[in-house]
């Protein structure tokens, strides 16, 4: 995505634009008082956000293509001032019909959610869900696991105080969601509250009040928001590595799995009594601390747990903690193992309970295999376990001896001094365009092994047009460079400044081996790009 503005022909200052679609599904942000308490209000974009200048610049209205219940349909849109990255976010508005308090939202509502951001995909950059705040985190861990092979990214946010209201938390949340969405790739559906981008599926609700509602106990931020701008943790952050497109499981269904919290003196009867609800598939299990319940007189307890295992049922043991992990370290943890329970690491209740509603609607899994994917890491849900690795410190450049000669051929009196970052992406650029596989890869892997969690890697990179490395190798001439690329996680989404897809590039040099590997990877034309309507 471009930085710096473009200059038209009457001389102003214009700047790139992204597009971002708000799905609103309702919540307190976009309630008003009446005689019978909050009630959610219709129109929000017209009644909440265009009297405001964070939001509106009152630029020429312009009417978007979007899909809403299966039907093409245009819609207004609003345009915010530009960024502290010169860059414009476009945003129109879909709502749901009626808006939903996030307590009565179900799987049902999920699915609507997920079939949104399918027909839609290809029209915007990024996607902002309004939603009530206490069912929010399990929405985002529903819709973590609905969606694969994301390559764009989807921010649930909400409020704990109306935007109608004098003192709310609304404004912030919306506007950091809207910039974040509309400028930064970061391809997972994500949860943003109070300054913070959290991993959807790593959230709990903490507060019903305070406006710091949320919180991640055992994954740190992927974002913060702060007067300096946006600090993005791109080290935490996950991207596609498989050649896919992006998919939605359009349906996954609570009412076969169970949650229930273990209690001091909770009698085997009442376990029992749960595991024998009919049409039971799965019971999560909240334990003491790292994964401890009693076993019940003379093991009672386990054995009603075992006998359930027996029968089919997926049972899964994560921590009342808020932070930690279970472990069969205790006894009592050790002969719920032995019993056939499955270990959900640092899960949260939230995740736990929509990945195994997940994992129970995909078609011919067997038990045993569920149980096995409860317990590897899908969409970052749980911390995985690495294993060290040693190894030698890479040698220093002297910035001091590399030379921006861009810089020079503008005019620019002293040349600029280029960062280590800029000449690794430049003999990238080079070798992708000898088409050296070889070269490629070594570069990635030091760059991999260099870069710190907060560094902008080479992937990530673009050159003064905006071309990223997938940009640079859908040109080709290799292929296979191209797919070294794209198992890496580079994104198949990013335009450059003339506001060009990978894609788009590939078509035009008649690349038929490139095209079909960026269309494999679920790239698509941009609208402008396939009406021919470049802006």
């Amino acid at each position: 995505m471009g930085t710096f503005p473009n200059i038209a022909a009457d001389g102003t200052s214009t700047y790139p634009e992204s597009r971002v679609l708000l799905i609103i599904t309702g919540g307190t942000i976009c309630m008003q008082p009446s005689a019978g308490g909050l009630v959610p209000v219709d129109g929000f974009i017209k009644n909440a956000m265009a009297p405001r200048p964070s939001f509106n610049d009152m630029s020429e209205s312009v009417t978007l293509s979007a899909v809403h219940d299966g039907k093409p349909v245009t819609i207004p849109s609003l345009r915010t001032p530009p960024s502290s990255y010169a860059r414009h976010i476009r945003y129109s508005a879909i709502e749901f019909s009626p808006l939903l308090d996030s307590s009565s939202i179900s799987s049902e509502g999920w699915a609507q959610i997920a079939s949104a951001v399918r027909a839609n995909y290809h029209l915007f950059d990024g996607f902002v869900v309004l939603h009530g705040t206490d069912s929010l985190a399990y929405s985002a861990s529903a819709l973590s696991f609905m969606l694969s092979d994301l390559g764009k990214p989807v921010i649930l946010t909400g409020s704990q105080a109306p935007i109608f209201a004098l003192q709310s938390d609304a404004v912030d949340n919306l506007l950091g969601s809207l910039i974040i969405a509309g400028t930064f790739v970061i391809p997972e559906v994500s949860l943003f509250f109070h300054h913070k981008l959290y991993r959807g599926n790593r959230c709990t609700k903490v507060s019903a009040s305070a406006f710091e509602a949320f919180a991640s106990p055992n994954c740190d931020p992927l974002a913060r928001v702060t007067s300096l701008g946006v600090d993005v943790n791109w080290g935490l952050v996950l991207r596609p590595t498989t050649i896919a497109r992006f998919d939605v499981t359009p349906y996954l269904d609570t009412a076969h799995v169970a949650a229930l919290r273990i209690f001091p003196g909770i009698k085997p009867e009442m376990v029992d009594g749960v595991l024998r609800v009919p049409h039971l598939r799965g019971l999560i299990l909240e334990t003491f601390g790292m994964g401890n319940a009693p076993a019940g007189v003379d093991g009672s307890l386990t054995r009603v747990i075992k006998n359930a295992v027996d029968r089919g049922i997926v049972v899964v043991n994560v921590s009342q903690c808020t932070s930690g992990f279970v472990s069969p370290l205790y006894a009592p943890g050790f002969a719920l193992g032995e019993a056939g329970v499955v270990f959900g690491h640092d899960l949260t209740s939230e995740a736990a309970l929509t990945k195994l509603s997940y994992l129970l609607a995909l078609p011919d899994l067997s038990a045993a295999e569920v149980g096995r994917r409860m317990s590897r890491s899908l969409r970052g849900e749980m911390t995985a376990l690495a294993n060290p690795c040693f190894t030698h410190p890479q040698g220093s450049l002297d910035d001091n001896d590399l030379i921006d000669h861009a810089s020079m051929a503008s005019g620019t009196k002293s040349p600029r001094p280029l960062s280590r970052g800029e000449t690794a992406f430049a003999g990238l650029g080079y070798a992708i365009q000898a088409g050296d596989l070889r070269t490629v890869s070594e570069l990635l892997d030091a760059d991999a092994i260099n870069s710190g969690s907060n560094s902008v890697g080479l992937l990530l990179r673009a050159d003064y047009a905006g071309n990223t490395a997938v940009h640079l190798a859908a040109v080709g001439p290799e292929a296979a460079v191209l797919r070294e690329l794209l198992v890496r996680g580079a994104s198949v989404h990013v335009r450059n400044r003339a506001n060009n897809t990978p894609l788009f590039l590939a078509e035009k040099m008649g690349n038929r081996g490139c095209v079909d590997l960026l269309t494999d990877a679920g790239a698509a034309l941009w609208v402008e790009e396939a009406t021919g309507k470049q802006t």
